[in-house]
């Protein structure tokens, strides 16, 4: 079956000069202004591969994001996260989303790896992924200052090299990301690194990254049922160079799930708390889409598709986003050592969304505001007051 969207040409950028775009090995596929894109869905592997020329790299579609070792979510034991890493490993969900600036997620992913080294085969090692990300100041981004930080990553992750290096800006009009990107291309010639990728760049920005030539494999973005901007600008872009998209904010912190059904927050203590940094973010986004009333129709039409299906909503909030086009993978955070999703993780995989199932799902999604109008491009959240 086939989900059908309706696209708009990518009109807004200067072409990508084939002499410079990085895809040589890949197809292009331009887009009519007035067709509609149909993107087959049904049973799906566990894994794909985002790629660039000869970059690769190969990751579990549902990726475990570890920015709740931050903090603001519960303190994090660090032997009981190890323990709880091993356990989403072992169940097949094998790629591990972190950053130099969630706490000691590096470190974890350190102490973590060194033990499946030790108490796991060779074949559970060589599906594991550290996706880590760098966020640096705004400072001169010279050779010697990306090498030593990307060194850091290194170290505390306590890998020869880092199989992804998404890379974050937090001033476009500072060009040196540019100069930070050259550099991390080298350490990646060098074998430090696998494969480059971005965290947070719209699309106008992507495009003068790919314009200079950076082989970029990857851009992590917030998507989710609600959050629908990556399936405009950004994927048309996409889909004409091959870069794929990981995305997160897909449960919207844990408001796509039954706790929040059925419950009307105009009411103080009437609802469940949104007492995460998520929670309170993402309910910002309900309320900029269509507000807690039409939200709630949402749950209940996911609640109906979750039921028939057998699994939970999260399941099939991240399903959705998963057939969505140029989305490689989308992370589902982890409370590591606090609770646990593995069973709702692992029921992406068989489920299949039906025409019927999508049909009433968009039925309530356009219902809301379109957030590419209301709040700008995906990829930008991080650079507003």
């Amino acid at each position: 079956m086939a989900t059908c969207v309706n696209r708009h040409f990518f009109t807004s950028l200067k072409p990508i000069k084939p002499t410079q775009t990085p895809y040589t090995g890949s197809k292009l596929h331009p887009v009519n202004s007035t067709s509609i894109r149909c993107v087959q869905t049904g049973e799906k592997e566990r894994v794909t591969v985002v790629k660039n020329g000869n970059d690769s790299l190969e990751i579990c579609r549902v990726l475990n994001g570890m920015w709740q070792t931050s903090g603001g979510w519960g303190k994090i034991d660090r032997d009981d996260a190890v323990e709880a890493m091993l356990r989403y490993a072992d169940s097949g969900l094998s790629t591990f989303d972190l950053a130099d600036h969630y706490g000691p997620a590096e470190d974890l992913y350190g102490i973590f790896i060194n033990k499946v080294r030790r108490e796991r085969p060779p074949e559970i090692l060589e599906k594991i992924k550290g996706l880590t990300k760098w966020v640096p100041p705004p400072v001169k981004m010279t050779s010697r200052y990306v090498r030593e930080s990307i060194n850091v990553s290194r170290k505390r992750m306590d890998v020869p090299a880092l199989d992804m290096l998404q890379f974050h800006w937090w001033d476009y009009s500072n060009t040196g990301y540019l100069d930070a990107l050259k550099h991390l291309t080298d350490l990646k010639e060098e074998g430090k690194i696998k494969t480059v990728a971005l965290t947070n760049f719209d699309t106008e920005r992507l495009h003068i990254i790919l314009e200079n030539g950076i082989p970029i494999v990857s851009n992590q973005v917030q998507h989710s049922i609600v959050d629908m901007r990556p399936q405009q600008r950004m994927a048309e872009l996409c889909q004409l160079t091959g870069v794929k998209l990981i995305t997160y904010g897909t449960v919207m912190g844990g408001l796509l799930s039954e706790k929040f059904l059925d419950t009307n927050l105009s009411i103080p203590f009437a609802g469940p708390p949104l007492n995460t940094p998520s929670l309170q973010k993402y309910k910002r986004m309900v309320d900029a889409w269509g507000g807690w009333g039409l939200f709630q129709t949402l749950l209940q039409t996911l609640k109906t598709v979750a039921n028939k299906h057998g699994v939970s909503i999260p399941t099939v909030a991240v399903k959705y986003v998963l057939d969505q086009q140029s989305v490689a993978g989308s992370m589902v955070g982890v409370r590591l050592g606090l609770a646990e999703h593995i069973n709702d993780c692992n029921a992406v995989f068989p489920l299949t969304l039906d025409e019927d199932d999508v049909n009433s799902i968009q039925e309530v999604t356009k219902k809301g505001k379109d957030l590419l109008r209301a709040i700008g491009d995906c990829g930008d959240e991080y650079r507003r007051a």
